[in-house]
């Protein structure tokens, strides 16, 4: 995966009134951990890392002035729920070679047997465990043919090299569920048919 370069400054004000004036200044408050450090507060250019976060898993390597340079990949990220403007990141700190465990977008091709059936995702996302350099954007299963009552298991989704899964094997990722609508319409009619049976009676 590419490694986004972004330049960050540490940050010394905290509380609700610094950070509107961190985002007033067309900057993102942000707190880096991990590796047993102390929390480390920064604050980075908002539109720089909102076009790193469109990356699912983005690998980005902080300039950090004054303080060297840091490799994180995104935990947490808060948005303003009305305007989605970036609120404030949480970060965590990596190294190159090192394991982490992060979900994984999961993708879809190919089409359903005929029938009017339906793909639920059980999991929006797959947990696994990669090389903090080397988190695949994520996966695409097949499900073409399958049919109502089939379930692909997470043992089932075909990982990148170097990927293993931080879930149990047979936990249940995707399935196909038959139609509801057409036993609904049924219903509906048939209750339909016993309420005019009953108005002919009183009749």
């Amino acid at each position: 995966m590419s490694e986004v370069k972004i330049a960050a400054q540490l940050r010394t004000e905290f509380g609700k009134g610094a950070a509107r004036r961190i985002r007033r200044a067309h900057q993102v408050p942000g707190v880096i951990y991990g590796h047993g450090q102390e929390p480390k507060h920064v604050s980075m250019p908002g539109h720089e890392l909102l076009l790193a976060l469109r990356t699912p898993n983005v690998l980005i390597s902080l300039d950090i002035e004054g303080d060297g340079k840091e490799l994180v990949i995104p935990k947490a990220v808060s948005r303003d729920p009305l305007k989605g403007f970036l609120e404030h990141v949480d970060l965590l700190a990596v190294k190159r070679g090192e394991k982490v465990t992060v979900e994984i977008v999961v993708s879809t091709e190919g089409e359903l047997a005929p029938g009017g059936n339906l793909l639920e995702h059980v999991l929006n996302a797959l947990p696994v465990e990669a090389e903090a350099t080397h988190i695949p954007d994520g996966v695409t299963v097949s499900v073409e043919g399958l049919e109502a009552g089939t379930s692909i298991l997470a043992k089932d989704i075909p990982l990148p090299k170097g990927t293993t899964l931080a879930v149990d094997e047979d936990t249940v990722v995707l399935q196909v569920v038959a139609a509801q609508a057409e036993a609904a319409a049924e219903g509906e009619g048939e209750e339909g048919e016993g309420a005019e049976g009953a108005e002919a009676a009183a009749e």
